[in-house]
């Protein structure tokens, strides 16, 4: 029976497992309430391939505890139910161990039903999630756990886990592996720091390598090959997608070229390109606005182009548009401004229209010919000073010039027509 090379190699003990040194490394606090014996409830928290299971695993090895896995996917309040029959009996001595899987994909109610089992300490929960579980898991449950964070693997520990597989596989043929110049590396960087998929990736590498006189190389042509896109994670329901979104915008508004291209690169290899497309155009109305106001257009036109012709062509256009909004002078005058009028709105503070700004129209109902309104180009520099917020909000300032060039010019300018 085939059994995966990530599961014939999933570590036994805490120090075999790969890239989680801030929480398991000597002084982690994980590490030492799994050596204490004392489990709480817990939810872990991270990217697919980290170690939420095999951590799970260990401790429940570790501490003598026999373990269940549901995945809450697939699973119903009936498992549950038939775990809770087991309890306070030969099966379960010791009480139970509960490994749930993708617990944001339990109900509020399905999540609840655990709740009096996991206060009085005969399940012990290990729930994991690749979603932030401050946004999927219900408080009652959170509010009875400690939550650990599993990180992406570098590569560099990724490279770890692979060179111990190839020892593995190595041994297992009776072969001794000859890999290009990069190969390993590369399937290391391209897992996206999921060690199951580095392990999978390797496997197929070795059952596709030239072999010859005991030897069998592993060429960098067939690891790009097996790899593929594995590395993308941008699953519009994940966390991961948000992250990259929020990354990108980020890395404009900080001016940084090189990682605005690299979020951007990162979106488009997911086939996210639409995504990439819309945030960006929010961004440069955001974070770049009145600084540049020609930004708006020229990203716009980035955008069109880019929809039109599509990938691969696509990234050319939206290249050019992230490095020069990385590179532009950034404003969110507008922005800020826009968000206080709609605050002030929020709360009620709207009053009447100034009579001189109704529509000239309702004179035909009320008779009354004279509204007052001034009209701006019958004045010099067609400006007069005349009220144009409700009373209520007469005086409100919300737009405050930014310190560019651009808005500076034209505070100069309206400070010598105004005689501010």
């Amino acid at each position: 029976m085939y059994q995966p090379l990530a599961d014939i190699l999933r570590p036994q003990t805490l120090d075999e497992v790969y890239g989680q040194e801030h929480i398991l490394g000597k002084d982690g606090v994980l590490r030492r309430l799994v050596d204490s014996g004392n489990i709480p409830n817990m939810i872990f928290y991270g990217p697919s391939g980290t170690g939420k299971t095999t951590v799970a695993n260990i401790i429940a090895k570790q501490t003598q505890r026999t373990l269940y896995q549901l995945n809450a996917t697939t699973a119903s309040t009936a498992d549950i139910k038939n775990i809770v029959s087991q309890l306070d009996t030969f099966l379960a001595p010791n009480g139970v161990l509960l490994y749930l899987d993708e617990i944001q994909s339990f109900n509020k109610k399905q999540q609840q039903s655990l709740l009096e089992y996991i206060e009085n300490g005969k399940i012990t929960l290990i729930a994991s999630t690749t979603e932030n579980p401050y946004f999927y898991v219900f408080n009652a449950i959170l509010s009875r756990s400690t939550v650990f964070e599993f990180k992406q693997i570098s590569a560099e520990a990724a490279l770890q886990a692979i060179h111990r597989a190839v020892k593995y596989l190595e041994a297992r043929n009776g072969l001794t592996a000859d890999p290009e110049e990069g190969a390993l590396e590369y399937i290391a960087g391209a897992c996206g720091g999921d060690i199951r998929k580095a392990m999978n990736a390797l496997e197929v590498l070795f059952s596709v390598g030239v072999q010859q006189d005991g030897k069998i190389t592993l060429t960098l042509a067939d690891a790009k090959a097996v790899t593929q896109k594995s590395a993308m994670h941008a699953d519009r329901e994940g966390d991961n997608y948000y992250d990259l979104l929020s990354a990108l915008q980020k890395s404009l508004r900080g001016s940084d070229p090189d990682a605005a291209c690299h979020y951007l690169a990162r979106l488009l290899e997911a086939g996210q390109m639409q995504a990439a497309c819309r945030r960006m155009m929010v961004t440069a109305a955001e974070d770049i606005g009145l600084a540049y106001p020609m930004i708006l257009p020229i990203v716009k036109s980035c955008v069109d182009m880019a929809l039109m012709v599509g990938m691969p062509e696509a990234r050319i256009p939206l290249g050019d548009a992230a490095v020069l909004m990385a590179t532009a002078p950034k404003s969110n005058s507008g922005y800020l401004a826009m968000n206080e009028a709609l605050a002030d709105v929020r709360k009620g503070l709207a009053g009447d229209f100034p009579r001189h700004l109704q529509n000239v129209h309702a004179d035909t109902y009320t008779m009354e010919r004279e509204q007052g309104y001034l009209y701006p180009h019958d004045f010099p520099n067609h400006y007069v000073k005349q009220q144009y917020l409700p009373d209520i909000l007469a005086g409100k300032t919300y737009y405050h010039y930014g310190p560019n060039k651009v808005e500076q010019a034209a505070k100069q300018y309206w400070d010598a027509i105004k005689g501010e």
